[in-house]
């Protein structure tokens, strides 16, 4: 039988993901979103472009969830999307409503399955889902730390004039201005860039790295980051499909480590097939220590002006 992932929403980010999972045949894709036909055509656009990537994964779009039942993996990309001058924060109760309602329905067809919340504010809404499903916290796994990372890993790339491949960023906290990125643990080829770059240039990619989603808000003038983001959730569940056990940053539900308790929060996680399989605890310096209590207050407010 062939693995089954569910995308639900089938705007830019979840339609690049969908088509990503096909390309890389990594399971069956069904994409759902409530508008009648877009689903539809999107599902069938990807199926077609199957062939030519020498794939034999199967690809639906539909309206009705009980064409998502039995998924392995679900991930949760619906929502409103950021505008120019609209912060995370300002989706916050819209998107509560909408991840609410979706959970409902993905626990009904799809109880035994792994969510990978997208939507933002991102940390809020993965404990939605969390609250919401009644899942063990490992199958509830919020996708941030990731494209977060990618984006600091490019910036790294770009000045020092090195491959990609090179490159290792490590981003805590929440999904947000308030994101950490930890310098002294990004690294090319194994060197910190803190011995590779002077003290401004670091700093000048971390403050890119917290702004990356709003400089492309900014530069399309309207929507939001797709391509990364859909990207980013494919290596999620890749790693969880295949039980790679990678370790990958990740906004978890946190019970204690790193001194946070009850609160989905970035920090690094192996991935496997049972979804989270273990948190990854560094050691941080007591300014590192400081900015990750902030972004977990941030992400503190949210979930308590939702009451989840």
């Amino acid at each position: 039988m062939n693995r089954k992932v569910t995308v639900i929403g089938s705007g830019n980010v979840g339609a690049t993901a969908a088509r990503s999972i096909a390309d890389k045949e990594l399971a069956d894709v069904v994409v759902l979103d409530i508008l009648e036909g877009v689903p539809q055509g999107k599902g069938l656009d990807i199926l077609e472009a199957c062939p030519v990537e020498g794939s034999d994964a199967r690809v639906l779009g539909t309206n009705d969830y009980a064409d998502t039942a039995g998924s392995d993996v679900v991930v949760i990309t619906a929502g409103l999307a950021r505008k120019p001058g609209m912060s995370r924060d300002d989706l916050l109760r819209k998107n509560y409503e909408i991840t609410r309602g979706v959970t409902e329905q993905v626990m009904e067809h799809s109880p035994d399955c792994v969510i990978i919340p997208v939507t933002n504010p991102l940390d809020a809404m993965a404990q939605v889902v969390y609250r919401v499903s009644g899942l063990p916290r490992e199958r509830v796994i919020g996708m941030a730390g990731v494209l977060d990372s990618s984006r600091m890993r490019t910036f790294i790339a770009e000045a020092l004039d090195v491959s990609v491949e090179n490159t290792h960023a490590f981003v805590l906290g929440g999904h947000g201005d308030t994101m950490v990125p930890l310098p002294r643990y990004s690294t090319v080829a194994g060197i910190p860039i803190t011995e590779l770059l002077d003290a401004a240039a670091v700093e000048a990619i971390v403050q890119r790295t917290a702004q990356g989603g709003a400089e492309i808000v900014k530069l399309l003038g309207t929507g939001s980051a797709y391509y990364a983001p859909g990207s980013s959730v494919v290596e999620m569940v890749e790693a969880i499909l295949k039980d790679k056990k990678k370790i990958l940053p990740c906004s978890v539900f946190l019970q204690g480590e790193y001194g946070i308790r009850d609160l989905f929060v970035g920090v690094p996680v192996k991935l496997g097939a049972r979804g989270v399989e273990q948190v990854v605890e560094i050691t941080l310096a007591p300014d590192e220590a400081a900015a990750l209590r902030k972004s977990a207050d941030a992400v503190r407010e949210l979930v308590t002006t939702i009451g989840v």
